[in-house]
């Protein structure tokens, strides 16, 4: 089972809590109009609030709750229309009594199509000198309504539409007001009538994913949230990052005046809208085990288990005061699942040992959380599907997946060593884990004299050896590293390569490395100058055949790879190294300089060869392409190839 990363109604955070305080405020004084925030990262659950508010108050006849998603709808249209459509088209759906209220909702969307007008125009300046619309502009209205009209994409149904545009004419009557304060307060009056017609005690929008929008349609929304602050019985509920309202603010307003602040100025206006917040806790370490612990077991068994929803229960209970307790316990889970716990032991086992470091890593962040569970189990399933499932321990590749996620640089160094070793193994891993697992030595009592600085000699970590790795000193100077090391299960004796592999989404660390295996370490000095790579011939000489092609090849790759040859390529003296020490390779090396680019190459190739290509059928091969690099070869390489074959000089 994969978890879905959405909004949900099983609540597994104890949000629930947060919901009814909602709730019980819309209910406490429905006359009155209210604008409630609910705020939190990305991720933190502010979807699902909303779907326990929706689904708290669906039972409520005298209560209608709407949903608006501004990001679903953007890209529409202006995004105060889409909303104001929303709502009444939405009222009109759900209650029916309003299909026989014929002039009560046209007159509501009468007065959207004049705002619309307003923008269609040129915006809101007409009204300022006119205080009403142009015949012109009406001919623009009724253009503009038929145009959407014939689009099933827009909010508003064609029939509504087309009594709109039958009573356009009605804009021009001079009893009625035409300039916008005005004209909103008619809104106001006529939505209000509309919710008397249908019979409704409170409206509550739920207005979710703001934060996800672009930054003018996020104010746009919010401007026509502003329409419904003075209505009675219209409440809103809005869910959105408070961080990225208000940098939809700044880019919205880019000229605000140095004396007030963009910053200031945002958040101001985001206050003056939303007039009770709610913000959505972080998780911490407790309530982090008690969520993972839940998310493993329903994965097992599913949501809808019975036993799990007990669980569920008794997790709510101590999530009430995660500051008394240290999550679910093996004898709740036990009390919960009977004879079965067998089956979810492993998932209290692993909350246990990735909780902490889970929370610190998320910062108590529920998407996050969810994604890593879910990575997770897609890369066991992934594992199995490839047929090295039985290789695979979860909590193994927990452990290894949160260095990955949250230490890159260590999972990168880890895991290089571990696809280079000849048993998929890293060396300086065993050493911190053994360090790290040992209990640290109290040093001696001591006061003064000898014995003091006997003392301070134990308390004092010993000198690190000269050959101990860079790795192990950068790993040893981070307390974060350490108690990544602690962590069980321990991987010091295991082979890594199948998770690794399993790992492959992120970066693949099977390429050269894992076919030279314990020849990786020889490969990268090949890499380096000609001085470093002198005194390798030696060692070079003691390779078997088939390993020092798969070096070779390696080194050619890295070469061409590079696709840089004006000068001499990093690799190329650990080629002529490995040539001079394995002379069976130079038909490969010939091989390699006739796929040159020799009209993008500097002189290297024309130089230094003599000293290795021996065999005479070769040498005859390196004459023929000098001979040919002469003739048709870029400027530099040309004159290069000229003066080799007139010399014949040796690297």
């Amino acid at each position: 089972m994969i978890l879905a990363d959405n909004e949900t109604q099983v609540d597994l955070l104890n949000n629930e809590a947060i919901a009814k305080t909602i709730v019980a405020l819309l209910r406490e004084r429905p006359e009155h109009p209210v604008t409630i925030g609910v705020h939190g990262d990305w991720g933190a659950g502010k979807s699902s609030i909303l779907e326990m508010i929706d689904a708290t108050l669906s039972g409520d006849d005298k209560v209608l709750c709407l949903k608006f998603n501004g990001w679903r709808f953007q890209g529409f249209e202006d995004a105060k229309i889409a909303l104001l459509e929303g709502i009444v088209t939405g009222l009109i759906e759900q209650r029916p009594a309003l299909k026989k209220a014929g002039d009560a909702v046209k007159n509501v969307f009468k007065r959207i199509n004049w705002l619309k007008l307003a923008r269609t125009t040129g915006g809101l300046a007409f009204t300022a000198f006119t205080g009403i619309p142009t015949p012109d502009q009406i001919g623009t209205i009724v253009d503009r309504l038929k145009e959407m009209a014939a689009d099933p994409g827009r909010l508003a149904t064609r029939e509504n539409y087309e009594k709109s545009i039958d009573g356009v004419s009605g804009l021009l009557k001079p009893a009625e007001p035409k300039n916008v304060p005005e004209e909103i307060q008619e809104f106001r009056k006529a939505f209000d009538e509309l919710l008397d017609k249908a019979g409704i005690e409170q409206l509550i929008v739920l207005v979710d994913d703001l934060d996800r929008c672009l930054p003018d349609t996020a104010i746009e929304t919010l401007e026509a949230i502003r329409l419904f602050v003075f209505t009675k019985r219209t409440a809103f509920v809005v869910a959105a990052d408070e961080a990225m309202i208000e940098y939809s603010v700044r880019k919205h307003f880019p000229e605000l005046p140095d004396t007030t602040g963009p910053r200031d100025y945002a958040r101001n206006y985001l206050e003056k809208l939303i007039q009770v917040p709610f913000r959505i806790p972080a998780l911490g370490e407790t309530e982090t085990r008690i969520y993972v612990t839940l998310l493993l077991i329903g994965a097992e068994v599913g949501e809808e288990n019975a036993a799990y929803k007990r669980l569920i229960g008794t997790a709510r209970g101590l999530l009430q005061r995660p500051w008394q307790n240290d999550g679910l316990s093996a004898e709740m889970v036990k009390d919960a699942f009977g004879d079965r716990f067998n089956d979810v032991q492993g998932a209290l086992t692993l909350s246990d040992q990735i909780g902490p470091l889970l929370a610190s890593g998320t910062q108590g962040n529920p998407r996050q959380i969810k994604r890593f569970v879910n990575s997770l189990l897609l890369r066991q399933r992934t594992a199995a599907a490839r047929g090295f499932g039985n290789e695979i321990q979860r909590p193994v590749l927990a452990k290894l997946m949160l260095a990955e996620r949250f230490m890159s640089r260590l999972f990168d160094q880890v895991a290089m060593a571990a696809a280079r070793e000849p048993r998929g193994r890293c060396e300086d891993l065993a050493a911190l884990e053994a360090e790290a697992a040992a209990p640290p030595v109290a040093p001696a009592k001591a006061t003064s004299g000898k014995a003091k600085e006997k003392a301070d000699a134990a308390a004092s970590p010993a000198p690190a050896p000269a050959t101990e790795s860079a790795n192990l000193v950068e790993w040893r100077a981070s307390e974060v590293i350490r108690a990544w090391a602690r962590l069980s299960p321990p991987l010091a004796a295991l082979d890594l390569r199948p998770y690794l592999f399993v790992a492959k989404d992120r970066k693949d660390y099977f390429g050269a490395t894992s076919v030279l295996g314990h020849l990786a370490v020889v490969a990268e000095k090949l890499m380096g100058p000609k001085l470093a790579v002198s005194g390798l011939e030696g060692e070079l000489g003691q390779l078997a055949p088939p390993e020092a092609h798969r070096l070779f090849e390696v080194l050619r790759g890295r070469i061409i790879g590079a696709d840089a040859f004006q000068s001499a390529p990093a690799g190329v003296d650990g080629l002529a190294a490995l040539v001079r020490a394995q002379p069976t390779l130079q038909a490969a090396l010939l091989d390699f300089l006739e796929s040159l680019p020799s009209d993008r190459c500097g002189t290297w190739p024309a130089t230094g060869w003599n000293a290795v290509i021996k065999d005479a059928n070769e040498a005859k091969r390196y004459q023929q392409l000098l001979t040919s690099w002469a003739g048709s070869a870029g400027a530099a390489l040309k004159t290069a190839a000229a003066a080799a074959l007139r010399t014949k000089g040796g690297r």
